[in-house]
């Protein structure tokens, strides 16, 4: 119920922190390559999508983050053709939150629930960046460098989990689970506008 309050809280929040005003005219392989990483919410999502697929094991190691890739595609293709969704901003602001949370509570998920889970939130990630792109825009190569940049950083959040769980040993689980926390409470703060 306190997590629920809070989330209430936080989503009616005036300072709610937006990253996608638009990128002018620059859609190309260097700029996708790069906008992933501008955003503070961008790279805490995708990271905690790496904890996230760790913590799961297994196939999740791979299935995961490669569900967030190909649905980040399919909302990228829904935003160049203009097809609209709701709340895009909204559910970006939400997955480091959501999916962080995930990660730290462990609770029992079929793989494809969490495939299901992040690649929702990844559907509202691609679509931003399809609806900024300008007439003429070179969308294939700008799509190549924001997934090549996506798929860098889950990777990053899988192999910082796993080397972690072996440095640690026995409180490995812990950290990890503090880690996905931290990336839940950091996403929590770009929402609210204090980070």
């Amino acid at each position: 119920m306190r997590l629920l309050l809070a989330l209430i809280l936080l989503v009616t929040s005036p300072t709610l922190a937006f990253a996608h005003t638009g990128h002018g005219t620059t859609m190309t392989l260097l700029a996708g390559l790069s906008h992933p990483l501008a955003g503070l919410d961008h790279v805490l999502t995708m990271l905690v999508v790496g904890i996230f697929a760790a913590v799961l094991g297994g196939r999740a190691l791979f299935l995961v983050p490669l569900s967030f890739l190909a649905m980040m595609i399919a909302g990228f293709a829904l935003g160049v053709a203009q097809i609209g969704l709701p709340y895009v901003e909204l559910a970006i602001a939400l997955s480091s939150v959501v999916i962080g949370l995930a990660a730290a509570l462990k609770r029992p998920l079929p793989l494809a629930g969490a495939m299901a889970l992040v690649g929702s939130f990844a559907l509202f990630h691609g679509h931003a960046h399809g609806a900024e792109m300008p007439a003429g825009g070179d969308a294939l190569n700008y799509a190549l460098g924001f997934t090549a940049a996506t798929a860098m950083i889950c990777t990053t959040g899988v192999a910082a989990t796993q080397t972690l769980r072996r440095l640690t040993g026995r409180h490995g689980a812990n950290l990890v689970r503090a880690a996905a926390a931290t990336g839940a409470l950091m996403g929590a703060g770009v929402l609210a506008g204090w980070i």
